[in-house]
């Protein structure tokens, strides 16, 4: 069955689309949903065959890690063993989405985390994302919306059919976001090292 465009923006965000949402991703099913920066696909990112089945949707390699979404720096903490101090500075300092992949994560499925013992995580402050990543009261995964190699879709419109079809549920909401573009990603590793990897 095709799923439906998303309707058009709201004051409120109605509670039963947050439901919804989050009906899908206790179930371990995979959602497409707008995201702090772009359409993103997204599941629990506590279960292994959860992500397992967005590498299979996305057709990309496992070695290409995928964002985990928190929505706190409570629940940032609760994943990563030691959030390094520069970190939470940067943290509390930045106002745009920003990715910081951290050394030594924990609790999170073993298949999000890189070989180096790291995992890509982003503090959002969408009100959506905040709001099922509360319901689910776990972290979910922010990957674009297309399959390894193509271009970041910036508008609906831009999903390949084909990807929609094979995603469990569509967040019937349009992007909030003002400027549509993948968030800034650096590294801060617990030895000082820092390291710009998408501006």
């Amino acid at each position: 069955m095709a799923k439906k465009k998303p309707q058009e923006p709201q004051l409120e965000i109605p509670r039963a689309i947050i439901q919804d949402a989050v009906t899908h991703l206790k179930r371990g099913e995979s959602i497409l949903y707008p995201t702090d920066t772009v359409y993103g696909l997204g599941c629990d990112a506590t279960n292994y065959d959860a992500v397992e089945n967005l590498f299979s949707i996305k057709q990309r390699d496992a070695s290409k890690k995928m964002i985990v979404l928190v929505d706190s720096f409570q629940m940032l903490d609760q994943y990563i063993e030691e959030v390094p101090e520069m970190a939470w500075e940067v943290l509390k300092l930045n106002k745009k989405p920003l990715t910081i992949v951290f050394d030594r994560p924990k609790g999170v499925a073993e298949n999000l985390i890189a070989s180096d013992n790291s995992l890509a995580v982003r503090v959002t402050n969408d009100p959506l994302c905040r709001a099922i990543i509360r319901g689910l009261r776990k972290p979910i995964v922010a990957t674009s919306a297309n399959y390894q190699g193509q271009p970041t879709p910036v508008h609906y419109d831009d999903i390949e059919p084909s990807l929609i079809e094979k995603i469990d549920h569509v967040v019937d909401l349009p992007l909030a976001a003002k400027n549509i573009k993948p968030s800034a990603i650096m590294k801060i590793s617990n030895n000082g090292i820092v390291k710009i990897i998408r501006k």
